[in-house]
């Protein structure tokens, strides 16, 4: 039953290590830092409306997410700046969810497991959704992703070269959403960005191309869960933000080595 448990966590977190890396980069080039934990912070809400209306918490998660996030879209230099109208909408999601959980009838939740995650409790049926959720991720960032690196690059020249850049950018929110519904059970909602920022900063002062980044930020996120795994089951520490612990180890590794290799010789 141990191992039983464990292996599942690990399939879970190496499987939405391999989605965290390659979308990981592209936040961390377009600086969608505080848009991903605009949205990550509204999952909370999402999980107390899941349990509000008797829904899946996967579901609830997404559609609160996906509403967060085109909400941010849409309004976004229409009538505030970009970082306040961010602000406002990560600490305003996350404190209605925390607020409206006690007003559920019957309803009592700790909240605790998904703001921080809970990956030794995955479930098969957990990780079957996960699994179908990071295939999902990796299969769109595929397809699309020479049109979202040029927008990345230059949203001008995309646009000059016939890319629909407003549908692009919808897809990319779209697919951080669905990121953000899958691992809220592994790193849970305060840690998601994390896990997309960390790996992905790793693995860019040791990457020539776009392309190495992505498997580099996939590889670094890998080594992260494995560690954060192994370090929580032998010392019981929280499991989620060992492995974002163990991320953060790798970050400052990566970016010591940078440094040594910059040094001039003598």
């Amino acid at each position: 039953m141990l191992d039983d448990f464990l292996w599942r966590a690990a399939f879970a977190g190496v499987a939405l290590a391999l989605a965290t890396g390659p979308l990981g980069c592209f936040v961390v080039w377009r600086r969608m830092a505080y848009f991903g934990d605009a949205t990550a912070h509204a999952a909370i809400l999402g999980v107390v409306l899941s349990l509000a209306f008797s829904i899946s918490i996967f579901v609830g998660v997404l559609i609160t997410a996906l509403a967060m996030a085109f909400m941010i879209l849409f309004l976004s230099g229409r009538m505030f700046a970009v970082d306040t109208l961010l602000g406002v909408a990560a600490h305003g999601a996350l404190a209605l969810g925390l607020v409206t959980v006690v007003f559920l009838p019957g309803v009592r939740v700790d909240l605790s497991a998904y703001l921080f995650g809970d990956i030794l409790a995955i479930s098969r049926v957990d990780l079957l959704v996960i699994c179908v959720g990071s295939a999902f991720v990796l299969v769109t960032l595929r397809l699309r992703w020479e049109r979202l690196l040029l927008l990345t690059l230059n949203e001008d020249l995309a646009a000059a070269r016939g890319i629909d850049t407003r549908r692009e950018n919808m897809i990319l929110i779209g697919t951080l959403a669905v990121l953000v519904a899958v691992a809220i059970k592994i790193v849970g909602a305060l840690l998601i960005t994390a896990m997309l920022i960390i790996p992905a900063a790793a693995a860019r002062p040791i990457s020539r191309t776009p392309e190495s980044m992505a498997g580099v930020a996939a590889v670094l996120a890998i080594v992260a869960v494995i560690l954060g795994l192994s370090a929580s089951f032998q010392w019981d520490t929280p499991t989620g933000p060992s492995i974002v612990v163990a991320a953060s180890v790798l970050f400052v590794g990566a970016t010591f080595v940078t440094i040594l290799k910059s040094k001039p010789k003598h």
